[in-house]
């Protein structure tokens, strides 16, 4: 027998990158909404975008049953941001009362959103439009505020620290820095992380601008001693000190002037700089491909079943969040237009000097 629950009938939707650990999630929410507490439930195409244009089914359990290890999501997703502005002069007001039609035509008593950043973000500016709405966070940067990790991340770093690991032996044979970029635009976790799981040499990450002198000289000294090759790891989004102090406009448009990407700018730069042979790797896409890591296919599990009991409870306006080793929740206005940063004093920059490795600096 379904245990009371206050939510009969809610959606559910995927919106932003995808990453490993959303079809787990997706599994969690439904199979306890469903098999716990009797739920309908109704998911939603393509993110915010299947809201704006109705497209929209029924879930039975067989269409969550057997997900769990899957990568990507089983209900598409899409980059559609319903309040940003049509154009610089017109508010989206008509998508948005596009997703309030959808949301009062469908019956729902809540809507499930499975995203970043952004993606949150949207959820509470919707609840303040008068819809119910229940946030999780996904991210293989791990940079939403309120959680202290997100799933995604852990599936990331395992692939990104495999990289680096298999980079390792092509910069021996050749006697050459490699540089590898990861993802991470305006934070640098994974970099951080999977520089030191994998003995990056030397780590960019974008809350420490650097110093290109310093590289060179932290580069320079390894191969004086005998090392004779060298392993870069840049975030997407580390920038020199020079970039730092630009106005964004012109950050843009120097990074264009001197693409492809980050980690070939810097790659050219290093080479430039001391002379040795150098080569650059983007490893892209392939971070958010594939099935989740265990570590993250228990996290998204347990973040989609307390999302159903906030459903059954009646709590809405709240994003489910790792909270030290507990599932908890916080108020959707906690990551509501924020980035969560490497702090400056974080344990994992202090672990990658006390070994060795150049941050730049």
């Amino acid at each position: 027998m379904a245990i009371h629950s206050v939510t009969k009938r809610f959606g559910i939707l995927t919106a932003g990158g995808d990453c490993p650990g959303l079809n787990a999630a997706i599994r969690g929410v439904c199979r306890a909404a469903h098999d716990r507490y009797g739920m309908e439930i109704i998911g939603i195409a393509n993110g915010f975008r299947g809201l704006i244009n109705e497209d929209t089914k029924i879930l039975h359990p067989e269409d969550f049953s057997g997900i769990l290890t899957r990568g990507g999501t089983i209900l598409g997703s899409s980059r559609e941001k319903p309040f940003a502005p049509v154009d610089k002069d017109e508010l989206a007001s008509t998508k948005v009362s596009a997703i309030k039609e959808t949301y009062s035509r469908l019956g729902l008593d809540c809507l499930v959103v499975l995203g970043g950043n952004g993606t949150n973000t949207t959820g509470c500016k919707l609840s303040r439009e008068g819809l119910n709405v229940i946030g999780l966070p996904k991210t293989i940067d791990n940079d939403i505020a309120g959680t202290d990790r997100t799933f995604g991340f852990h599936s990331a770093l395992a692939i990104g620290t495999e990289a680096i690991d298999r980079l390792h032996s092509t910069a021996q044979s050749h006697s050459r820095i490699i540089v590898i970029e990861l993802m991470g635009n305006k934070a640098g976790w994974l970099a951080l992380y999977a520089g030191v799981a994998g003995g990056g040499d030397v780590i960019l990450i974008p809350e420490i601008p650097y110093d290109l002198k310093a590289i060179a000289r932290h580069l320079e000294k390894r191969a004086k001693s005998g090392k004779t090759f060298s392993i870069v790891v840049v975030a997407e989004g580390a920038m020199s000190i020079e970039e730092a102090s630009m106005e964004k406009k012109e950050r843009k448009k120097y990074r264009s002037d001197n693409g492809p990407s980050t980690g070939y700018r810097i790659a050219r730069e290093i080479e430039e700089k001391t002379g040795m042979e150098t080569r650059a790797t983007v490893l892209g896409y392939v971070q958010r491909g594939g099935i989740p890591s265990a570590s993250d296919r228990v996290l998204a599990t347990s973040l989609g079943t307390a999302a159903a009991d906030l459903l059954a409870a009646d709590k809405y306006g709240r994003m489910v969040a790792l909270l030290g080793n507990e599932i908890g929740s916080v108020d959707l206005s906690v990551p509501e237009g924020k980035v969560k940063n490497v702090p400056a004093d974080h344990f994992m920059i202090d672990t990658a000097k006390a070994v060795g490795t150049c941050m730049g600096e």
